[in-house]
């Protein structure tokens, strides 16, 4: 019984496989939206009392060019972390990273 449903998940995994590049692009920016309302508001509050300029100018280079940066630099890696794993193991981190996405947008009212 144990072995069919881990033979299940490894060929739902296996399913998964060819479009890693994809689920990882999917997750970072999930996770991204979900916590980009928390790091603007951070900045936002170090900020405070500080120029327009200077906060208009933290506040581009944080949203264009650090989450720019950050998707491109970090979904090529978390792809090749993705198709790394076992198929097994792929599956249930994919399933449990979206849930958790999903449960803290939604505790945080995002969704």
């Amino acid at each position: 019984m144990f072995e069919q449903l881990v033979a299940i998940i490894a060929h739902l995994g296996n399913m998964l496989r060819p479009w890693a590049f994809d689920i990882a692009t999917a997750m970072l920016v999930c996770l991204i939206l979900v916590f980009s309302a928390d790091i603007n508001r951070t900045i936002r509050r170090h900020l405070l009392g500080h120029s327009f300029v200077l906060r208009t100018v933290v506040f581009i280079i944080v949203n264009a060019f650090g989450y720019g940066l950050l998707i491109v630099k970090v979904i090529p890696w978390v792809a090749r972390q993705i198709v790394a794993m076992p198929s097994h193991w792929m599956f249930l981190l994919i399933l449990a990273m979206f849930i958790f996405i999903g449960y803290w947008a939604q505790r945080n009212n995002q969704a």
